[in-house]
């Protein structure tokens, strides 16, 4: 198995087991949701392969445990919070159908954190789309998202952005995020450049402020 594949299995294909990198129950750093107690699921697993991801870790699938649906559901239930994130890794690389299910049974609302760049499944209440350049997000998530976030890594990246900003719904939320390996040089051009574009909004990862996961 190359690394950033997924892992399959019959019962991974039909979304009862998913590879499991990391869970945890912390606050959302990020978005609409910034601030609010989340328990993050973070399927392993990743073939877009961003140069600046900072969790590479979680790219081969192969080097994490698989769980039930039933297992992750109940370790999310055992918090407080009603509010799961999955994550990655690229989630979408799953059938995450059965996963959505199970989690809005129990009482959770369900967001996803996705490049888009394999088709949708699941039933989200919340779809944050991170598009990569590595591997294009395709139309239908495009489409679907309620939050596009763009990370700024180089100022060629806002006319990128501009180019998604242009294929989400009217309503869709409009975040420039930048790389955190970058921030002295272009936050500052961040921040112009949302004052003279108000339709966007600066994205801060809080996380990294407050010191969490």
């Amino acid at each position: 198995m190359n690394k950033g594949q997924a892992v399959y299995t019959t019962a991974i294909a039909a979304g009862e087991e998913l590879p499991i990198m990391e869970a945890f129950y912390t606050l959302q750093g990020e978005g609409k949701y910034a601030g609010h107690a989340a328990y993050f699921i973070r399927l392993a697993g990743c073939d877009v392969g961003c140069v600046w991801c900072d969790v590479k870790e979680s790219w081969d699938a192969a080097l994490h445990p698989v769980q039930t649906v039933k297992q992750i559901v109940d370790n999310a239930a055992q918090h407080q919070g009603r509010l799961a994130v999955v994550t990655g890794g690229e989630p979408l690389m799953y059938n995450c159908d059965l996963l959505t299910d199970k989690l809005q049974a129990a009482g959770f609302q369900t967001n996803i954190e996705t490049s888009g760049a394999h088709p949708l499944s699941g039933q989200w209440d919340w779809i944050t789309l991170s598009p990569k350049k590595f591997k294009k997000p395709l139309v239908e998530v495009c489409e679907a998202a309620d939050e596009l976030k763009v990370v700024i890594f180089h100022k060629s990246d806002f006319k990128w952005a501009e180019e998604y900003a242009a294929m989400v719904k009217p309503d869709c939320k409009l975040l420039l995020q930048v790389e955190w390996g970058k921030s002295a040089e272009l936050l500052p051009q961040i921040i112009e450049y949302v004052k003279e574009h108000p339709e966007w909004q600066v994205s801060l990862q809080t996380h990294k402020y407050m010191d969490i996961p």
